[in-house]
């Protein structure tokens, strides 16, 4: 190395040395240096997206399957503003991502001196769609600065971080640091004294549930203890397969189904670990959770933000979840009957589903006996994952789950290239509503150029779906504005370069799936949902409870 370089390859050398492997993003003349240094050091391998937003969701996608930081790179301006909206998804999530954006020269920052790639208070638009932002002044604090956004994007409650570098300070020539390596990952230390009385007071319950969320992944060993201990285990849908699905002691996601919720009334201690229990997973906070209700979170602010909590533990999960498996080894009396009860009630929340899927019953089941155990599960907004992607379909472990919790549709095709690029030795399934597929179709340009393993399950009703059961519903079924032109998906695959399968007949669905699953690279396989049929019950939008039906 020589004695000096510039700030650009200095970003680069410190992301390597996080263990980067990949970063995503769209290049530009406010970006160049540094993404002249990702070719010339080829150590990195760099996902041309076509667009912001694009590689900000793939960036997304990676880090949530990975379990890793994700990357994403784009200029200033314009292109900082198509990627806030997938900064709001990444907020939503938690996922961990570093967004470094160009910005440009120090000297004409702020002035709104219509400035090419300029874009008025910035910074204020990326504090908003950020955890934390930062924006780099001299050269000699961009490292610095760097190591502290990778802090914070690692550090839970975890979150996407934006940096701004102008482009002077990217070319600027400085001395090689003496230390690239990244500060380490703060982890929230829960007070023993607090875990104590929780363990004791818990090991009082004879029909206890665990509630996890996605601030729970990592704490898959500590949560299978407790489940052989007799808790019951129900997760958010970022949550999911902390404890495999399968599970005699698992719920799965079947939050507010009516069995479930019967079953909530007859359990005596809930305990939520990494949820935020959010609005559409406990319609609008009308579901009657057990009582007592206790909270693990290392975000304090969540302590009775949803739902009032008897205690508070703030900390870690894994860790608070390991202490408490450890304080109750022996000590559960855990009601003869509460295990069966478990099963009947998921027993009847799959029902309640399976009772509307009608001529796609086989879909599901297809699907699950070709994935396996090893498979990657992405969903995008998308009728189809409202009624069933979210939750009948099981997946196995807390990372194979990915969906768009923000509520954006079009969204999923870029997290399902992220998301097969983190794990490229397994198959990825990506659901996708034709209505949500085209919002970032030229990133099927992107899937066909990186090779990327994914399969797009587009369910093509050629309309907005949900919006079309909502106006029946709500609006006297005046429809507006839902119809969609759609393109011959078979022709639009052979001019991109990407595998093909259309489903036309259930009877075919094994067949299709296997052909799919068969072939390398990127497939899509249309869903011809005009042909096959509507679902047996009309979904039309989140499910909310009735003022008559509210509990206190």
């Amino acid at each position: 190395m020589s004695e000096q370089t510039t700030v650009g390859e200095v970003i680069v050398a410190f992301l390597e040395q996080c263990g980067v492997g990949m970063a995503f993003g769209v290049i530009s003349i406010h970006n160049m240096p540094i993404l002249d240094a990702i070719g010339r050091r080829n150590k990195m391998r760099f996902i041309m997206a076509r667009g912001e937003a694009g590689a900000t969701n793939m960036a997304d996608g990676y880090a949530r399957v990975g379990n890793r930081l994700g990357v994403t790179i784009t200029s200033t301006g314009t292109a900082a503003g198509n990627a806030a909206g997938a900064m709001v998804e990444a907020l939503t999530a938690g996922s961990s991502v570093l967004h470094i954006t160009g910005q440009i020269e120090t000297a004409y920052l702020d002035q709104q001196r219509a400035y090419i790639h300029e874009a008025h208070k910035q910074l204020d638009m990326l504090k908003a769609v950020s955890k934390t932002a930062y924006r780099v002044l001299t050269p000699e604090t961009a490292l610095p600065i760097l190591k502290q956004a990778v802090r914070d994007a690692m550090t839970a409650p975890t979150g996407p971080v934006s940096v701004e570098i102008p482009i002077d300070i990217q070319q600027a020539k400085i001395a090689w640091p003496a230390d690239l390596s990244p500060l380490p990952i703060l982890t929230s230390q829960p007070s023993e004294a607090t875990l104590q009385r929780l363990a004791d007071a818990l090991a009082q319950a004879k029909r206890p549930l665990l509630w996890l969320g996605g601030g729970a992944r990592h704490a898959g060993e500590a949560v299978k203890r407790l489940a052989e201990m007799g808790f019951g285990i129900i997760t958010s849908v970022q949550g999911r397969g902390v404890l495999p699905e399968d599970h005699p002691q698992s719920l799965g996601a079947f939050t507010t189904q009516a069995s479930v919720e019967a079953l909530y009334q007859t359990c005596d201690a809930m305990l939520v670990a990494g949820s935020r229990l959010r609005g559409n997973e406990t319609l609008k906070y009308h579901v009657k959770l057990p009582k007592p209700l206790y909270q693990i979170d290392a975000d304090p602010l969540t302590e009775n933000r949803s739902y009032p909590v008897e205690q508070m533990v703030c900390g870690d999960s894994a860790l608070a979840l390991d202490y408490l498996a450890d304080a109750l080894q022996g000590r559960m009396q855990i009601d003869a009957k509460f295990a069966d009860d478990l099963a009947t009630a998921r027993l009847g929340a799959e029902q309640e589903i399976i009772s509307g899927l009608g001529p796609y019953e086989p879909l599901v089941a297809s699907l699950q006996k070709a994935l396996g155990r090893d498979f990657n599960w992405v969903r995008d907004i998308t009728l189809s994952n409202s009624i069933w992607g979210n939750r009948l379909l099981k997946i196995f472990a807390p990372y194979d789950g990915v969906h768009a919790l923000g509520g954006g549709i079009g969204q999923g095709m870029q997290m399902g290239i992220g998301a097969a690029l983190a794990r490229p030795e397994r198959k990825t399934v990506a659901l996708i509503g034709d209505g949500g597929f085209y919002v970032n179709l030229g990133e099927l340009a992107t899937a066909v150029q990186e090779q990327a393993p994914v399969v797009m399950l587009v369910m093509n009703d050629r309309r907005y779906g949900v919006i079309k059961n909502i106006q029946d519903s709500t609006y006297g079924g005046r429809h507006y504005f839902t119809e969609l032109h759609t393109p011959d998906f078979g022709e639009l695959a052979k001019t991109m370069g990407l595998g093909f399968v259309r489903l036309e007949d259930m009877s075919q669905v094994d067949a299709a799936l296997q052909q799919a699953l068969a072939m390398t690279g990127p497939v899509l396989m249309e869903v011809d949902m005009t042909r096959i049929g509507p679902f047996a019950k009309a979904f039309a939008g989140p499910p909310v409870r009735k003022k008559a039906e509210q509990v206190e």
